[in-house]
C-alpha cells in the first residue's frame, strides 16, 4: 500500500526477527559470566563436530572396503584393459604430433592455456630482431637468422616440376614455397609506373593469380596488347612450356624483348626517380631472362656455352651477387671437369666476409678429397696417421658438415632425395636436398670422394659443443630450420632434423602408463583371484 511494489510482511518471520532481536539485547546487556557460558558452548559444538569427523571417515572407508570386497575379477580386468587402451590412444596421439610438430601437445597445451590460469608465466627473453641492412659482420655473424632464400638452380615449373606431377600424381610444391615465388616475381617484374601501359597492367595482376591457367591466360591477353612484353614470355616460358627447348624459345622471345626495353630505360632513366624505378625492374628482367637461358643451355648438354653466358652475366651486373650466380656457373664447370677453374671460384667468393653456402663448403671440401681420396684408406690411415694433405681434406670436410649437416645423408644416399624446391633455407635440410640434387653426380664422379665423407663426417659431431650454445667454425646451430623446411619442403618428405630432438615427457609417461596397464590387464586375465586379493589389500 505504500507503493514500494512490497506486499505486507509474512508473519511468521516478523515474529522469528522480534525474538532474535530481543535475544541479541538481552546478551548484550547480560553478565560476563553469561557471555563466557554461550562461548564454551560454542567451543564444545566445534569439539564434537571435529572428533565425529574420524568416525564418519572410518565409516566411508568401511563402506568403500564393503563396495571393493563385491567386485569380481571381471571388473578388474575390465578396468585395466579400459585403462590400456585409453593411455594407448594418447600415446599414439603424442608421438604423431610431436613427429609432425615436433613438440609434445599436453606439453604445449599445458604451457600455452594451464600456466597462464595458475600465474605462472615465465617471464622470457625478447625474440631477437631482424637485422638490418646497415648492421656490421660480427654482429649477423654472432646471431643466427632464418632467412630464406631464392634457390639458384630452381627448376622450370612447367618442364619439370609439372611433369613429376603428372607421372607421379604428387605435388612437388608446396603453397607456402609458391607464395614466396609469387612475391619475387612481383618483386622483379613490377614497378610503379606499370599502370602507364596496358600490357604491364595485365602482368601485374598475373603475378598474383593463384590458377597457373589465369596466368598463362593473362600473358597471352598481355602479348596480344603488346608483342614486346618481355615479362608474359618469361611466365610462359616458366609455366606454360613443358619442355626445356620450348622454354628457351620463350626466353629468346623475352631477351630479345627484354634489350629493347632495357636500352631505352638506360637513355631515360635520370629524368624521374619512377625511371630509376623503370631501370630496375628491366634491369631485373633482363638478368632473370640471361640467366635461365644459361640454364637451359646447361640442362640442353651446351655446358661450355652455359658457362660462357654466366660468366659474361657477372661480368656485366657486378653488383648483383646476391642472386648467387657464381653457384649456377659452380656446378657447370664441375660438369665440365674444370676443376682448376672451380678452385679460381672459389678463392673470390669463399671468403670470410661472404655469405657461406653448402655449394661453397661441400664444394672446397670436395676439391680437397679429391687430392687424396683415390688412395686413402682407412686402415692404412689408421696405421700411419693421417698425411698433411689428408688432415686438409678431413678438416674441410669437418667444416661443410658443420655448416650443413644434412648433406651427408644425401650424398651418401641414405635418405632418399625428392625435387628441390624453389626456396631453400642456409644450413637447412630443403638446401641439403637442393645442394645434392644438383652435386651428387660430382663427388660420385671423383673416385673415392664419398668412401672419404662417409669414413670422416661424423667426427664432425665431436667438435661442436653440446648443448649448441656456440659454433666451432660459424655461428651456432639455428633453431629455428624445422619449422621452416616443414614449410619449403613436401609432405610426403621426411625432414631431416638436427640435433635430433630427445622424446617430451609425457611421451615417455603415456607409454608408461599403457605398458602398466597391459601389465595389470593380463595379470588380472592370468591370475583372477590373486590380482582380487591384491587389490583388496
Amino acid at each position: 500500500g505504500t507503493g514500494s511494489g512490497r506486499g505486507p510482511p509474512c508473519p511468521g518471520a516478523a515474529a522469528a526477527l522480534r525474538r532474535w532481536e530481543l535475544l541479541r539485547r538481552r546478551a548484550a546487556t547480560a553478565a560476563p559470566w553469561a557471555r563466557g557460558l554461550l562461548a564454551a558452548a560454542a567451543g564444545l559444538g566445534l569439539l564434537y563436530a571435529l572428533l565425529r569427523l574420524p568416525l564418519r571417515l572410518r565409516d566411508g572407508l568401511a563402506a568403500v572396503t564393503v563396495f571393493l570386497s563385491t567386485l569380481t575379477p571381471k571388473f578388474y580386468f575390465a578396468l585395466t584393459v579400459t585403462s590400456s587402451f585409453i593411455s594407448g590412444l594418447i600415446f599414439v596421439f603424442e608421438w604423431w604430433h610431436f613427429r609432425k610438430y615436433g613438440t609434445s601437445f599436453i606439453e604445449q597445451v599445458s604451457v600455452s592455456h594451464l600456466r597462464p590460469l595458475i600465474g605462472g608465466v615465465e617471464n622470457s627473453p625478447p625474440a631477437p630482431a631482424a637485422f638490418s641492412v646497415g648492421e656490421n659482420e660480427a654482429n649477423r655473424q654472432n646471431m643466427p637468422e632464418c632467412k630464406v632464400w631464392r634457390n639458384p638452380l630452381n627448376l622450370f615449373r612447367g618442364a619439370e616440376y609439372s611433369r613429376y606431377t603428372w607421372v607421379t600424381g604428387k605435388e612437388p610444391l608446396t603453397y607456402y614455397d609458391m607464395n614466396l615465388s609469387a612475391q619475387d616475381h612481383q618483386n622483379f617484374f613490377t614497378c610503379d609506373t606499370d599502370a602507364l601501359r596496358p600490357s604491364d597492367t595485365v602482368m601485374q595482376k598475373a603475378w598474383r593469380e593463384r590458377n597457373p591457367q589465369a596466368r598463362i591466360k593473362a600473358a597471352y591477353q598481355a602479348l596480344e596488347l603488346n608483342n614486346d612484353c618481355a615479362t608474359a614470355y618469361v611466365l610462359l616460358a616458366e609455366e606454360e612450356a613443358t619442355t626445356i627447348v620450348d622454354a628457351e624459345k620463350y626466353f629468346k622471345q623475352a631477351l630479345k624483348a627484354g634489350e629493347m626495353i632495357y636500352r631505352k630505360s638506360q637513355n631515360c632513366h635520370s629524368q624521374s626517380p619512377q625511371h630509376e624505378a623503370q631501370l630496375r625492374r628491366d634491369t631485373n628482367v633482363l638478368v632473370y631472362v640471361k640467366r635461365r637461358l644459361a640454364m637451359c643451355a646447361r640442362k640442353l648438354g651446351r655446358i661450355r656455352e652455359a658457362v660462357k653466358m654466366m660468366r659474361d652475366l657477372m661480368k656485366e651486373f657486378p653488383l648483383l651477387s646476391m642472386l648467387n650466380i657464381h653457384e649456377n656457373l659452380l656446378e657447370a664447370l664441375l660438369e665440365l671437369q674444370a676443376y682448376a677453374d672451380v678452385q679460381a671460384v672459389l678463392a673470390k667468393y669463399d671468403d670470410i666476409s661472404l655469405p657461406k653456402s653448402a655449394a661453397i663448403c661441400y664444394t672446397a671440401a670436395l676439391l680437397k678429397a679429391r687430392a687424396v681420396s683415390e688412395r686413402f684408406s682407412p686402415e692404412t690411415a689408421s696405421k700411419r696417421g693421417l698425411s698433411t694433405a689428408e688432415i686438409n681434406a678431413v678438416e674441410a670436410i669437418h667444416r661443410a658438415v658443420e655448416f650443413n649437416p644434412h648433406v651427408p645423408k644425401y650424398l651418401l644416399e641414405m635418405k632418399s632425395l625428392v625435387l628441390p624446391p624453389e626456396h631453400i633455407l642456409k644450413r637447412g635440410d630443403s638446401e641439403a636436398v637442393a645442394y645434392a640434387f644438383f652435386h651428387l653426380q660430382h663427388w660420385k664422379r671423383i673416385e673415392g670422394a664419398l668412401n672419404l665423407l662417409h669414413c670422416t663426417w661424423e667426427g664432425t659431431f665431436r667438435m661442436i659443443p653440446y648443448p649448441l650454445e656456440k659454433g666451432h667454425l660459424f655461428y651456432p646451430y639455428p633453431s629455428c630450420t624445422e619449422t621452416a623446411d616443414r614449410e619449403l619442403l613436401p609432405t610426403f618428405h621426411e625432414v631431416s632434423v638436427y640435433p635430433q630432438k630427445e622424446l617430451p615427457f609425457f611421451i615417455h609417461f603415456t607409454a608408461g602408463l599403457c605398458s602398466f596397464s597391459a601389465m595389470l590387464a593380463l595379470l588380472t586375465h592370468q591370475f583372477p583371484e590373486l590380482m582380487v586379493i591384491f587389490a583388496k589389500a
